[in-house]
């Protein structure tokens, strides 16, 4: 099953590209809820590439990787990478008002389809605030 989520973001699509994909921007935005933040992430921008993101409680009480590769790149318009045996592709659609960034993915069978999903946007809505904020 596929999971869309996406989010308008007032400001011009290089900005939003560039806070998507620098490691300094993601550990800014990267995390679902107040008590989590991302400690390190790597992005290596290109087709083949590999990324990564260390998420982690504030208490310490528990953290995870979030990794995988890269398999498609349109600068400006659409990533593609590979989690695991997932796929994710973030859309920057340009539009009047900013770029509506849509990400779709490949579902896990673990935690229901709705705190995927719900998960997965307050991350989105995090980063449209930071983008919106001046980064």
């Amino acid at each position: 099953m596929k999971i869309t989520v996406e989010k308008l973001v007032k400001a011009p699509v290089a900005t939003v590209w560039s806070a998507y994909t620098s490691p300094a921007d993601i550990v800014q935005w990267n995390a679902a809820s107040d008590d989590w933040h991302t400690t390190k992430a790597t992005v290596d921008l290109r087709v083949g590439g590999q990324f990564s993101s260390r998420m982690e409680a504030k208490d310490g009480s528990f953290g995870f990787d979030f990794a995988g590769a890269y398999t498609k790149i349109e600068p400006e318009k659409l990533i593609e990478y590979a989690f695991g045996d997932r796929v994710a592709v973030v859309e920057f659609l340009a539009t009047a008002d900013g770029v509506n960034v849509r990400v779709t993915f490949d579902a896990e069978t673990q935690n229901p389809a709705e705190m995927q999903r719900s998960g997965w946007q307050a991350i989105l809505d995090n980063f449209a605030r930071h983008v919106e904020a001046g980064r």
